[in-house]
C-alpha cells in the first residue's frame, strides 16, 4: 500500500511540474529547452504510474516500461538542456545513446538476467545520462545566475549518486528498497526540475533588464552620438543641483551651438556630418569631469551641466577648453573641416533656480555671443 502511495503522490508532483514548465514555456521568447523539459518530466510522470495497479506476477514488464520510460525522460532532458546551455554533445549523438541503452535494456530482460543486475544497468544507464547533463551545464554558455548553474550541477550530482550507489546497495541492504528509494529519488527529481525553472525564470529576468536597459537608452541617451539628451538632464538636474547647493559652489549649463557645421551636411553629405557630430561628442566628454553632464539636445546644439564650481570664472575655463578642443581640425577620410562653437553659460543660483531658466539664458547668451562674431564664449547678463 505505501508502495503505490508514493508512485501516486510522485506522479502527482511531476504532473505539477509538467504544468508549471508548460506555463513557463509560454514566456515570450522563452528557450525551446523548456519544452523539452516538460515532456522530460511527463515521460517520469507515466513512468510512475506504470507501477500504479501492479501485481507480483507482472512485475519484471512493470520494470522493463518503467526502465524505458525513464531513459525517454532522461533523453528529453539532455535535449532540452542542449539547446537551453548549448550542446556538448549532438543532439543526434544524444539519441543514439538513449536508444542503446534501451535496446540494451531490452535484451537484458528477453535473456531474462537475475533482477539485481538488470537494475544495476538501469542505474548505471541513468547515472551516465544524468553525468552528461552535469557536463553540459557545466560548459554551457546560457546567461543565468550562478547560484543556479550551481544548483542545477549539485542537484544532479546528488541524483547521480542517487542511482549510482544508492539504489544498488541499498537493494542489497534493506528488504523494502524500492519504496525508499523512489521517496528519495523524487525529491532529487523536483528539486532538480525545480532548479530548471529558475534557470528559465533567470534568462526571464535578464531579458527583462536589458530590455528596461535598452528602454532607458532609447528614452534618455542621443541614438547618433551616445551622449545623454535633453529629457535625462530634466530627471538629473535636480540631483545636479543638491552637488550645487554645497557651501560656495556653483553650477553652469553652457548652451553650445556648433559654428560652420551646415555647410559640412550640404557639400559633403549627412554621413559626414554625423561623424563629425561623433566626434563632437567625443571631445566634448575629454573636456569634463566626471560629474559634468553632457548632452545633445538638437541638430548641432549641445548641453554641458559643470557642477561643483567654486567660481564663476571656473566656468570660462571649461568653455575656454571646450572651444579649444572643437576649433581642431576635423578629419573625415581625406576632407578635413574647420569648425568652431558659440557658447552661452548661465549660472545656478545667479540666473534662475530650474534646469528650463537656466537653458534660456545660456540660449540667450548664446545667441549674443552669435551676434557678436561666433567663435567664443559668453556669461549672460540680465538686460538692463
Amino acid at each position: 500500500m505505501l508502495f503505490q502511495s508514493v508512485h501516486t503522490a510522485g506522479s502527482a508532483i511531476y504532473l505539477v511540474y509538467f504544468f508549471l514548465l508548460l506555463i513557463a514555456r509560454r514566456i515570450p521568447r522563452t528557450n525551446p529547452g523548456c519544452s523539452w523539459w516538460a515532456a522530460a518530466i511527463f515521460f517520469a510522470c507515466l513512468a510512475r504510474l506504470a507501477f500504479l495497479g501492479i501485481h507480483s506476477d507482472d512485475m519484471a514488464n512493470i520494470v522493463l516500461l518503467y526502465s524505458q520510460l525513464v531513459l525517454l525522460e532522461k533523453l528529453m532532458l539532455l535535449i532540452g538542456i542542449s539547446y537551453f546551455f548549448g550542446p556538448w554533445l549532438r543532439i543526434r549523438s544524444l539519441i543514439v545513446i538513449v536508444l542503446l541503452m534501451q535496446l540494451g535494456l531490452l535484451l537484458a530482460h528477453l535473456a531474462q538476467i537475475p533482477s539485481w543486475l538488470y537494475t544495476t544497468i538501469l542505474a548505471v544507464c541513468n547515472a551516465l545520462c544524468i553525468w552528461l547533463v552535469i557536463v553540459t551545464v557545466w560548459r554551457g554558455k546560457a546567461p543565468i545566475h550562478p547560484l543556479i548553474r550551481q544548483m542545477i550541477i549539485l542537484f544532479a550530482s546528488l541524483l547521480m549518486l542517487h542511482w549510482l550507489l544508492y539504489v544498488p546497495i541499498s537493494r542489497l541492504l534493506l528488504h523494502d528498497w524500492r519504496t525508499l528509494s523512489f521517496i528519495i529519488g523524487t525529491g532529487l527529481v523536483v528539486l532538480l526540475y525545480t532548479s530548471l525553472i529558475g534557470a528559465v525564470l533567470s534568462m526571464f529576468q535578464r531579458r527583462l533588464q536589458e530590455s528596461e536597459s535598452k528602454a532607458l537608452d532609447m528614452a534618455y541617451k542621443d541614438p547618433l552620438t551616445g551622449l545623454s539628451n535633453k529629457r535625462y538632464i530634466d530627471s538629473l538636474f535636480g540631483q545636479a543641483l543638491q552637488l550645487a547647493t554645497r557651501p560656495h559652489q556653483l553650477l553652469a549649463v553652457c548652451y553650445i551651438d556648433l559654428d560652420h557645421f551646415k555647410p559640412i551636411n550640404d557639400q559633403a553629405g549627412h554621413k559626414a556630418g554625423d561623424l563629425v557630430l561623433k566626434e563632437v561628442a567625443t571631445r566634448l566628454k575629454s573636456c569634463l569631469r566626471s560629474t559634468d553632464i553632457c548632452a545633445r539636445i538638437g541638430g548641432d546644439e549641445f548641453v554641458v551641466v559643470v557642477t561643483q564650481l567654486e567660481q564663476d570664472i571656473y566656468a570660462n575655463e571649461v568653455a575656454k577648453k571646450i572651444l579649444h578642443s572643437l576649433n581642431m581640425p576635423f578629419k573625415v577620410g581625406e576632407q578635413q573641416y574647420q569648425l568652431g562653437a558659440s557658447i552661452g553659460i548661465s549660472l545656478y543660483p545667479d540666473h534662475g533656480k530650474d534646469f528650463t531658466d537656466l537653458l534660456e539664458k545660456a540660449d540667450q547668451a548664446m545667441y549674443q555671443m552669435k551676434h557678436s562674431g561666433r567663435g567664443g564664449y559668453c556669461l549672460y547678463q540680465p538686460q538692463s
